[in-house]
């Protein structure tokens, strides 16, 4: 992911806010066997000291991958928006002459696999992104020798993926004016299409924490 110095995040907590605002869904990427492509599962996830917490289908074709080369990728994306040219014009320029461009947030998570098999581990995995994604406790107890889960587990494994690195992009014209980007985030509260909103509020967001420019 290509990032331009006015395109960073402008700490780890801007990133970090961003994922836990619930941005819990991303892209697995792994390498795939050599000559192939490399593979990519959607998937939610949840984060714990350092890592991320995946689980997948037994049968799904990343396993023996992951074998092969445990390093892998996992990227959230969102408030994303295409911006049509007129909006991106220069000042007395036709606005045909406008160049369009997307926006978008994206966070980059290197990480190194590790293949969960052993059932209480995936349980207690289960039991965290269930805490996550059901946190009044509206389940049935996850437990390795208790129905329902129990019999489930064997068609699962975990991962955990311990992060090496983190890259992160928030893409919203912040080289551009003061005076463009309240524009262009007018714009898009007016058309509200799709994730316009979110993506207006962060053009706003860095707007406010950066100032008139953000320099290289």
């Amino acid at each position: 992911m290509f990032i331009h110095p006015w395109d960073a995040s402008l700490d780890e907590a801007e990133w970090q806010s961003w994922i836990a605002e619930g941005h819990d869904f991303g892209i697995l990427s792994v390498n795939g066997p050599a000559g192939r492509p490399p593979l990519a599962v959607p998937t939610h996830f949840t984060g714990a000291s350092g890592r991320l917490l995946i689980h997948l289908a037994r049968p799904n074709p990343v396993w023996k991958a992951i074998e092969n080369d445990p390093n892998v990728l996992f990227t959230v994306f969102g408030d994303y928006a295409f911006v049509p040219g007129p909006w991106r014009a220069q000042p007395d320029t036709p606005p045909t002459d406008g160049v369009p461009t997307s926006y978008y947030t994206a966070v980059q998570f290197t990480c190194r696999a590790t293949i969960v098999d052993d059932p209480e581990a995936k349980a207690e995995l289960l039991r965290h992104q269930m805490a996550h994604f059901q946190p009044d406790g509206d389940h049935a107890p996850i437990a390795a020798d208790r129905p329902p889960y129990g019999r489930m587990l064997p068609g699962i494994r975990g991962l955990y993926l311990d992060v090496t690195e983190v890259r992160a992009k928030f893409k919203y014209d912040d080289h551009k004016p003061v005076e463009h980007r309240t524009a262009v985030a007018d714009h898009l509260t007016e058309r509200a299409q799709g994730l316009d909103l979110p993506a207006a509020a962060q053009q706003r967001r860095r707007l406010d924490r950066i100032g008139p420019f953000r320099q290289p």
